[in-house]
């Protein structure tokens, strides 16, 4: 693994909250995008090398609702920037850890990402993600 790549944090409104991370961070957010595949809207910051990620549900029925339903808001998961996601996930896999998706799928700021179940992270849902090129 590279580096940490971003902060996820589930938002109820991320209208809101992007005006409260831009007095936070005393910067505005540098992208906004739809991912229907995952049923959210995020927005991003960047923060020297890492980004802090916002995510707000647009249907009931993504994992960032249940998230919100279950946890509030607050951080959802670390983004780990990876060379070979592929490689990474038979590595890992073999490792022992849970990998939540067979397969990389296209995540949001031009990413393929998957995800390791956090009963085997110590409770931490933890991204892999790799640059689309």
């Amino acid at each position: 693994m590279l580096k940490v790549e971003h902060i996820g944090i589930a938002v109820k409104n991320l209208e809101e909250s992007n005006e409260l991370f831009t007095k936070l961070f005393n910067s505005k957010p540098y992208k906004q995008e739809a991912v229907a595949s995952e049923g959210v809207t995020t927005s991003f910051f960047k923060m020297g090398e890492t980004k802090i990620e916002l995510l707000e549900a647009t249907n009931e029925d993504s994992a960032i609702a249940k998230f919100l339903s279950k946890k509030g808001e607050g951080i959802h998961h670390i983004a780990y920037e990876v060379a070979d996601i592929k490689a990474e996930m038979k590595r890992l896999s073999r490792e022992g850890f849970q990998i939540l998706n067979e397969q990389p799928k296209k995540g949001a700021d031009n990413k393929l990402v998957c995800f390791l179940h956090p009963k085997t992270t110590n409770g931490v849902l933890v991204e892999l993600c790799q640059e689309i090129k």
